[in-house]
């Protein structure tokens, strides 16, 4: 999860017989409760192929968008092909771990995988709410210090800044795996972050990971916005900046990446704060309907960002239409070559057929 990325209890530590499958409970998951009905796996399971098809095929096309479009290659969208990257890791690793799961109706791949694939998840979700972090400073230096963008945000200093985020989130993941918080829950299929090994930790995961992170979005929108306001309203004209409409449009695109991001992972972040609060009382008392719910939903935010920039982003639009068209014309021009290899074979007459079609004009 942002901030936190897992379950209110947990699996002891250990090897691969300390991994639960999903007719056990773990902690927290309610007392007495029986074995789930079958459509809840299966719904789990078309959630997770969603998500991770549209998750790699969409960033996969915001990244070729940025990489093809000279107006997409700018210091702000180095930051979005981050993110993507982010949203990435996880559909090509963990997502599919988890599905396997799901379809063995628990973990079976060793205790490796399940720390790997924790692991993985812990980069992603990190990695996501650092660059969106990232992100909205960016805009706001922007918009609101436009006369110092270009000297902070060069291409250099934009990269060192990516850089900077990822060496961020990896040391925010690594004490994990010394910890031993990465377990497997059953309740999700997933390996993830056990919240109930340690209260403090798990708060200052929550503060730290999540809460800070988006305290300073927050600050940042909420001081483009009143900029927003006061230019609309023609409020000092003289002494504010003009912002043009494309400006306008990239500021409400990444405006929109945050709350769903923010709708998609409080939910599961409040639980594991609350849980951390007072593991014994509050652990049982969590549904664990609630929590598998706000644990899908988090997992399916990693593939509405490319929907996100289709939708709103005039630019990522075309670029994403060109792409597919180039796809599909090559696509088409392997299919009409070989139709007409076929076309040729097919009419071009045998070299026997000719030589006797040749000795009887000769005869003739």
């Amino acid at each position: 999860m942002a901030g936190l990325w897992g379950a209110p209890g947990g699996t002891p530590k250990g090897n691969d017989s300390s991994l639960l499958n999903a007719s056990q409970r773990a902690p927290g998951g309610g007392e007495g409760a029986g074995p789930r009905p079958s459509w809840v796996a299966c719904t789990l399971a078309f959630i997770l192929i969603f998500t991770i098809v549209v998750d790699v095929l969409g960033n996969l096309l915001v990244i070729l968008s940025v990489y093809r479009n000279k107006k997409l290659r700018n210091a702000g969208n180095i930051f979005v092909v981050s993110l993507a990257v982010a949203d990435l890791v996880v559909a090509v690793y963990p997502y599919p771990l988890v599905l396997t799961s799901i379809f063995n109706n628990g973990w079976n791949l060793g205790y490796l995988h399940c720390q790997i694939s924790g692991f993985l998840m812990g980069l992603s979700v990190i990695g996501s709410v650092f660059n969106i972090t990232g992100i909205a400073v960016n805009r706001y230096c922007y918009i609101c210090h436009s006369l110092k963008y270009d000297k902070l945000y060069s291409n250099k200093n934009s990269l060192c800044y990516v850089f900077l985020i990822w060496t961020l989130t990896l040391v925010a993941v690594m004490p994990n795996l010394r910890t031993g918080t990465l377990q497997y829950d059953p309740r999700v299929y997933s390996c993830t972050f056990a919240q109930s090994i340690s209260s403090a930790y798990t708060i200052a995961v929550v503060v730290f990971h999540f809460i800070v992170p988006m305290t300073i979005v927050i600050f940042c929108y909420l001081r483009i916005w009143i900029l927003v306001l006061q230019v609309r309203q023609r409020v000092k004209p003289n002494n504010k900046p003009k912002m043009k409409p494309q400006d306008f449009r990239n500021f409400v695109t990444m405006f929109v990446v945050f709350v769903l991001f923010a709708i998609c992972w409080a939910p599961l972040n409040f639980i594991g704060l609350a849980v951390a609060s007072d593991p014994a009382s509050m652990g049982p008392r969590i549904p664990e309907w609630l929590f598998v719910a706000s644990y899908y939903m988090a997992y399916f935010n990693s593939c509405l960002n490319a929907i996100i920039y289709g939708l709103l982003n005039k630019n990522f639009r075309k670029e994403y239409r060109r792409i597919i068209v180039s796809l599909c014309s090559v696509r088409i021009f392997f299919v009409d070559i070989s139709n007409d290899a076929a076309h040729r074979v097919k009419c071009k007459p045998s070299p026997l057929m000719t030589k006797n079609n040749l000795i009887k004009v000769d005869s003739v």
